[in-house]
């Protein structure tokens, strides 16, 4: 994913104190006005320079109708202070008040949820910011969902996962076909996009190593299944893949991974 190097250092975490013992990454809840405000003026900021998306909110933030229900969780570089990556989770109570999961707007989930016994909780809105996707910031974010899905005794964990449709859309053809039909739901689950991608160009050569963006990635190493089609974004000009999550797995296998203290 080429990143936009207008992206502004990340927003410092308030009072903070910096303290070598302390992991160099930490996830906490957003409980503030002003943490919240911290997670939507990141997600603006990325977006922004990733996507070409314009926010026209005052403050510089990325606001929509449901953060009012949502959760957040903040990841924090301890040794500064600041913010540096940030998602949000629907719970599927919350979801009822909210008028339906945000997936819902783009996908039609119908015979998916009929199928699902259990609590449900989605994800979105996630981003890190471009100086910290090494891969211990997101494993720390991911670590944090994973103790929250299991002390709240969530089943499924669903979400969608974004791929720049750059290059008309050569870099999402080839990560498509190099996904395995295991890592789909069962056809007769699967969502039905309410907005299909226009047809692919076929990737012009065969890459070695497919580049899979970093969250999709984070995703299908949790044993999430791809839930089937994209669906067209044209916002942020990108495919959206919904991704499906049975929280059992994670108590297994997963569980030593995600759970671990990074």
């Amino acid at each position: 994913m080429q990143v936009n190097a207008n992206v502004t250092p990340p927003v410092t975490m308030m009072g903070y104190e910096a303290n070598r013992k302390q992991p160099k990454f930490v996830a906490h809840f957003a409980h503030t006005t002003a943490s919240i405000q911290a997670a939507q003026r990141l997600r603006a900021e990325i977006f922004s320079a990733e996507y070409g998306v314009q926010f026209n909110h005052p403050l510089g933030l990325d606001i929509d109708n449901f953060d009012q229900f949502c959760q957040h969780i903040n990841v924090y570089d301890t040794t500064n202070g600041s913010l540096i990556a940030t998602t949000r989770l629907l719970t599927g109570e919350k979801a009822q008040l909210a008028g339906g999961f945000y997936s819902a707007q783009e996908f039609d989930l119908s015979k998916l949820l009929s199928s699902l016994n259990g609590r449900i909780l989605e994800i979105g809105r996630t981003c890190v910011h471009p100086d910290y996707r090494s891969g211990a910031a997101i494993t720390v974010l991911w670590s944090a969902l994973a103790e929250y899905l299991l002390a709240e005794d969530f089943a499924y964990l669903i979400g969608c996962a974004s791929i720049p449709l750059e290059q008309q859309g050569e870099k999402f053809a080839a990560i498509v076909e190099s996904l395995d039909e295991e890592q789909f739901i069962a056809p007769e689950l699967r969502v039905i996009p309410k907005l299909a991608i226009p047809q692919m160009v076929k990737p012009t050569t065969i890459e070695s190593k497919i580049h899979i963006p970093p969250l999709l990635k984070a995703y299908l190493r949790m044993n999430a299944k791809v839930g089937g089609e994209a669906c067209l974004d044209k916002e942020f000009n990108c495919a959206d893949m919904f991704i499906l999550l049975d929280v059992s797995t994670l108590a297994g296998r997963y569980a030593q991974r995600f759970l671990k203290t990074a």
